[in-house]
């Protein structure tokens, strides 16, 4: 009997990632986490093939059409892969921040600011109609209505390193489109994860910081934008020993002054005049946001119109105005990383399945390659910013395929033409010169020490 052969499992990662992989323990962290099978390719297999899909340039359809299709997968494996619901993907992502953060705070000093920041992302998918728990949102920016979901993000940043810890792809229970499926086990962690979507983020953002502290991460405060600063949640993060720091805007909240119930507005002119050179802090003062939670209010004026205000929230009043801002600027981390994954890493674009599994598996992996590139980033000396590391790390694996593996068979020949005879070995030198010669300029140029002999 003829059996089918499965296909080599061949190491898909490049060289130039390997050592990252090892290094932040990310096939550990996975196995750990209970993703494993017993039958077909393993899940760490699949796990770094779709890891390294990226740097090919191309989606898993069109990379299955080209010449190096049959070393790859088939699409079925890849895609129960993708959509099994019984992974433990936030179980993964944390372990593996936890640990790229432990490395990171290794590198730097303990008086150094640390902070979580918590925001949301719109998740755009107008191209779909049956994508599971789909909703329709507001873009705030756009001014205009998306189908998708709100991807609320919990990052670690400690000013010069960005590391996703957690998120949560948010549906809506009024604007939903779809509703979950049917054929999903309530038993599993994908069923849990579908409830979650359907909670408020107010509720989501103190369970995610109880289980980033849970992982060991620490830090010191929590910054947050103005759709989060809530006297709720406010309370919930400060009782878990955690000061906040957050922009406010003008709502139906009250701020306790001399026993008065003030609004933003009012507080803006009872504060105190900042005295100092720095014209930017025009006001701050000591308040009360109700029911009773001890804070400092800063206010700053407008970059782009001169005669309007912020105001910035800090529960540590031990802090400065200018200490205040230069904190609060650290939240622009997480802003750099949703135009990051979204713009470079494919986050929306890459795969086009209709299971909220896949979602959650596909975003995790894309924040797993942010965590890698991060890490790469913060150990190099230069100033490339993670686009440009991730463009010339594109660049090396692209020629990783052949120019490696020319380089290495002109060594054996050239071994072997050195043990050879004087006659046999100018044969064979003279036959490979001429064929570099014959080669494309760009192809000579690694092959430098072959075209320069004459």
């Amino acid at each position: 009997m003829i059996m089918i052969a499965q296909k080599e499992q061949k190491n898909q990662l490049p060289k130039e990632i390997q050592p990252a992989f090892k290094e932040l323990k990310v096939l550990q962290h996975l196995r750990n986490s209970g993703i494993t099978r017993n039958l077909g390719f393993s899940c760490s297999y699949l796990f770094q093939v779709i890891f390294v899909l990226i740097f090919h340039h191309k989606n898993w359809f069109r990379l299955l059409e080209t010449d190096r299709g049959e070393l790859f997968p088939a699409k079925d494996a890849v895609y129960r892969f993708l959509n099994h619901s019984g992974y433990a993907w936030r179980r993964f992502l944390t372990a593996l921040s936890a640990e790229t953060v432990k490395k990171v705070c290794s590198l730097t000093s303990n008086r150094r600011v640390t902070v979580f920041i918590v925001d949301d992302s719109m998740y755009d998918r107008n191209r779909s109609k049956a994508v599971e728990l789909l909703a329709k949102f507001w873009d705030h920016a756009k001014g205009c209505y998306y189908n998708g979901f709100r991807m609320l993000t919990l990052g670690w940043s400690d000013g010069h390193t960005f590391i996703p810890v957690d998120f949560s792809l948010l549906s809506s229970t009024k604007s939903q489109i779809n509703g979950i499926s049917e054929k999903i086990d309530k038993r599993t962690l994908g069923y849990k994860r579908r409830t979650e979507a359907l909670q408020r983020s107010t509720e989501l953002v103190p369970l995610m910081l109880d289980q980033a502290l849970a992982s060991g991460m620490t830090a010191s405060y929590v910054l947050m934008d103005s759709w989060f600063t809530y006297a709720p949640l406010i309370r919930a993060i400060t009782q878990r020993g955690l000061d906040v720091i957050g922009m406010v805007k003008p709502t139906n909240q009250r701020y306790l002054v001399n026993g008065r119930k003030l609004s933003l507005k009012e507080l803006y002119s009872a504060a105190t005049p900042a005295q100092g050179k720095n014209k930017g802090i025009l006001r701050s003062i000591r308040t009360q946001m109700v029911p009773g939670i001890p804070m400092q209010i800063v206010f700053v004026r407008h970059r782009t119109n001169k005669n309007e205000w912020l105001a910035i929230l800090s529960t540590d009043r031990t802090l400065t105005e200018e200490e205040i801002i230069r904190i609060y600027t650290m939240r622009w981390d997480i802003e750099t990383f949703f135009k990051c994954t979204k713009s470079v890493l494919k986050l929306q674009k890459e795969f086009q399945g209709r299971s909220y599994d896949m979602l959650i598996c596909h975003t995790t992996v894309v924040y797993a390659r942010y965590i890698l590139l991060a890490w790469q980033h913060r150990q190099n000396t230069d100033d490339r910013t993670l686009g440009g590391l991730f463009s010339v790390l594109c660049d090396e694996v692209s020629e990783l395929d052949w120019a490696v593996a020319l380089q290495q068979l002109l060594d054996i020949l050239n071994e072997v033409s050195g043990k050879a005879g004087k006659k046999l070995s100018k044969l064979i030198k003279s036959q490979l010169q001429q064929w570099i010669m014959a080669l494309p300029a760009y192809i000579r140029v690694y092959l430098t020490d072959w075209s320069c002999e004459s």
